[in-house]
């Protein structure tokens, strides 16, 4: 069956790092723009950051823009988000989506979520 599988996530400090990874099965992540987001308690979802089919366009929040990086490699069928300078408003559920456009607003696959928390 298809599916996206996000791993990475766990419990970090203000200031620290975490590597997201975003492994397809069950289909080619090649054709698919990949996209992360994000669910904070209470709050709605939100788009995090976008990579385009061949890894040449990427977009990001302005919320994570400078501290976030989003990458792809093909060959091994997964998507990555690396995230530095954490902060307490970063804690949410990740989730990585594959799209079948450019700027990830048309989801065609969901991961099921990574839990980060950024906490003294």
């Amino acid at each position: 069956q298809l599916q996206l599988v996000e791993s990475g996530g766990g419990l970090v400090q203000p200031g620290g790092s975490l590597r997201l990874s975003c492994a397809a099965s069950g289909f080619t992540l090649d054709y698919y723009a990949i996209g992360w987001f994000r669910q904070a308690p209470g709050k709605e979802r939100e788009g995090v950051a976008c990579i385009s089919r061949s890894g040449g366009s990427t977009n990001y929040a302005d919320s994570v823009k400078g501290r976030f990086t989003i990458s792809r490699d093909n060959v091994k069928n997964t998507g990555y988000l690396q995230m530095n300078s954490l902060k307490p408003e970063d804690t949410a559920v990740y989730y990585c989506a594959a799209s079948v456009i450019l700027n990830c607003r048309a989801v065609a696959y969901w991961g099921k979520g990574t839990l980060v928390t950024v906490s003294s």
